[in-house]
């Protein structure tokens, strides 16, 4: 089984379908599954996904993006303040305590130790 995402014009993840395996070629994993989903959905714009963050960085899901230049999906930004690393992971603006249980607050721009 392999999955692929769909993309829209500006590389957004739109939906992620799987393709059995006894469809795709397995010298040409990647284009034998765009092939098959194009002509079954009249759509064109599909990059494989790893379901086990494989290759390009991690599994893709509705809202991600494709960065094409980079060749991996990013995950959509958690908070407006978080800036993406080298890494192309979500990074806060201020490291997390290592102490307790601590959520971001971003109206706060700081973290906070869960009360219980």
């Amino acid at each position: 089984m392999a999955h692929f995402a769909k993309l829209n014009q500006n590389n957004e993840v739109i939906a992620v379908h799987c393709v059995n395996n006894d469809v795709l070629d397995i010298d040409d994993e990647e284009a034998s599954g765009i092939a098959f989903l194009t002509a079954l959905h009249q759509h064109d714009l599909w990059k494989q996904t790893s379901y086990n963050n494989k290759f390009r960085k991690q599994f893709a899901g509705v809202t991600y993006k494709y960065d094409p230049i980079n060749d991996v999906f990013i995950a959509p930004q958690p908070y407006p303040s978080w800036l993406l690393d080298d890494n192309f992971d979500w990074q806060a603006p201020k490291p997390k305590p290592k102490d307790g249980h601590y959520y971001w607050n971003e109206s706060e721009g700081d973290w906070l130790e869960f009360i219980s």
